[in-house]
Formats: C-alpha cells, sequence, structure tokens
C-alpha cells in the first residue's frame, strides 16, 4: 500500500501527499492511535501514514495506519480539558511569530509555547515581526524581549514581511526544513510565508482596529511546500496555549537556564519557590537569569495547582 504524509487536516478529511507526488483526499479508517494515548485529533499535519488511494472525485482514499512520530508539538484542547490536540507533527523546527503590539504578545504566552516545545524535542526560532509597525516605546520593549531570549540561547530575529526586512534570513532557514508556524492571529505568520515564497498566495487579513487583535485568516493547519525546497506548516492562530502532561518536576527541566542550575541547589527536590539555598533564586536576584522568564516558571506552576487548563495570553 502506498504511503505518504498529510498536508492538510479539517477534523473528517486529510489531504495526503504521497510519496509519487500524487495527492489524495482520505479518511480515517478505522480507530487510529499511536502507543494507545488520545487526542481531539488522532491525525495531525506532518504525520507519516500509509493509505488507500484515491479512486475519484467523489471516492476519497482512505488512511488505514498512522506511523510513529519523531516529534510532535502538542496543546490542552480548548473545549476537552483532558485531552492532547496535536498542533503538527515530524517537524524539523518551529518558528514562534511575536508581535510586541497590535497584537501584544506576552512573556508567558512566549514561554509556555517554549516549555511545550523544549518537552517534545521540537527546536524553536522567535521570529520578532512588524518592525516597521512600531513605536520609539515598541521599540524598546523589543529590545528588552530580544534581550531575554538572546541571554538564554534562544536564536532571534527581527522581521517586517511587509517592508522585506529579515526575509532573506528567515528564507534561508527554511530551505530543505519542515516548519512549524505559530503565534497568536494577526502577527503576520500568512504575510511572512507570501513574502518569501509569493506563489503560494496565502489568505491574509487586517488587524481589528477596535480590538487590536488579529482576525482569523487560517482555520486549520495546513503545510505547504515551498519554492525552493522545503514545507511550512501554517497553523490557526491561538489565543492561549496550555500545558500538556507535565508535572511540577518537569516544567523546571524545559526552562534550560534553570535545569542548569537546578543541581546547586541545596534539595535535590527543590522547587526553586521559597526553599532555602536554592541556585536559581539566587541567579534571578542577581540577574543572572530573566527574571520574567522567573515569573512564568512560577506562573505555570500556579496554573498547575489550580488545574487550569487553558491559558490566554
Amino acid at each position: 500500500m502506498p504511503e505518504g504524509t498529510v498536508l492538510r487536516s479539517t477534523g473528517s478529511r486529510y489531504l495526503v501527499l504521497a510519496d509519487d507526488g500524487t495527492q489524495h483526499d482520505c479518511v480515517a479508517k478505522g480507530r487510529l492511535r499511536i502507543k494507545g494515548w488520545k487526542s481531539t485529533n488522532p491525525v495531525a499535519v506532518g504525520d507519516r501514514v500509509t493509505f488507500d488511494p484515491q479512486t475519484g472525485p467523489d471516492e476519497p482514499g482512505g488512511i488505514t495506519d498512522l506511523h510513529d512520530r519523531r516529534n510532535y508539538l502538542v496543546r490542552k484542547s480548548v473545549n476537552l480539558s483532558h485531552q492532547r490536540h496535536v498542533i503538527a507533527a515530524n517537524v524539523d523546527q518551529a518558528l514562534l511569530m511575536v508581535t510586541l503590539a497590535r497584537p501584544r504578545t506576552s512573556y508567558g504566552f512566549i514561554d509556555r509555547f517554549l516549555v511545550t516545545a523544549e518537552a517534545y524535542r521540537v527546536p524553536v526560532v522567535i521570529v520578532f515581526n512588524k518592525l516597521d509597525d512600531l513605536t520609539d516605546k515598541e521599540l524598546e520593549l523589543l529590545a528588552d524581549y530580544k534581550d531575554t531570549y538572546d541571554r538564554i540561547g534562544y536564536r532571534t530575529i527581527i522581521t517586517s514581511a511587509v517592508q522585506g526586512i529579515g526575509v532573506g534570513e528567515v528564507k534561508e532557514l527554511l530551505k530543505d526544513r519542515t516548519t512549524l508556524l505559530a503565534g497568536h492571529s494577526g502577527v503576520g505568520k500568512s504575510t511572512l510565508v507570501n513574502a518569501i515564497d509569493p506563489t503560494l498566495d496565502l489568505h491574509t487579513a487586517e488587524v481589528s482596529r477596535a480590538t487590536s487583535k488579529g482576525q482569523h485568516t487560517t482555520t486549520y493547519a495546513e503545510m505547504f511546500p515551498l519554492r525552493e525546497g522545503g514545507f511550512v506548516i501554517d497553523t490557526p492562530g491561538v489565543k492561549g496555549f496550555g500545558l500538556v502532561d507535565l508535572e511540577a518536576a518537569d516544567i523546571v527541566d524545559q526552562f534550560p537556564e534553570l535545569f542548569a542550575l537546578k543541581g546547586e541547589c541545596r534539595f535535590q527536590n527543590c522547587l526553586h519557590k521559597q526553599e532555602p539555598g536554592c541556585a536559581v533564586r539566587r541567579a534571578v536576584e542577581e540577574d543572572r537569569i530573566p527574571a520574567t522568564r522567573y515569573a512564568s516558571y512560577l506562573e505555570m506552576l500556579a496554573d498547575l495547582d489550580e488545574e487550569s487548563p487553558y491559558r490566554v495570553g
């Protein structure tokens, strides 16, 4: 039976790119699961599958087997708090698109995304977009954000998709890789992709003047082949990002700068809250760890205590 990669997932229908280059509209056959765990979408964009080919325009093919994933990115379902929603699978990297205004992306949102990506082995590059739209005060805020993530080892890129600033750097980064684009609605994901490969002509919309929030233009995840090699996965804008399957003792391990110091704490089971002899809190006080990152860490611990499935911001 042929094998291929899922390019689009709309809930009940899947577009599969066969290894021979043909595309097939498919449905899922049977109870597809990976290693027994449940999700709201058992088949996700980027999944490798075995399938029965489509035999005609009104005769969809059928996905019969879901291959093991080498990695994936997942968040809690908004409506079903105890289930996962797989954003995409088998990606080489994620580009987290951030804007400092119109819409504003918070430190908390960025850090929850980074923690999830660390947990599921997905490298992340942070792209600060809409440089052309920032006031002088907002440019100072951009410098603070960039410094925070540069200091702890994340790669950051500043772009203006509409002016072409940084587009070449992102284009080179995407070449011959499968890349997930993520971020709030209105941060310019589709606009950036169009600037990199105009042949795709993805739909875009202006940010609402009344709310300064983005308007959803992408309603489902979809993978697009890039003209110069590689694939990009455009995803719906997300308002909040809920953590999945992480206990309190695990969260610190997903903060690289905190993890590097945990062995220096007086107590092996230190949660870096109020414990004496905590190397992490000392590093925060000495400004060796950004205070915003530590605040995000404490916020995630509090979320677990409150059993909050879904964070907004």
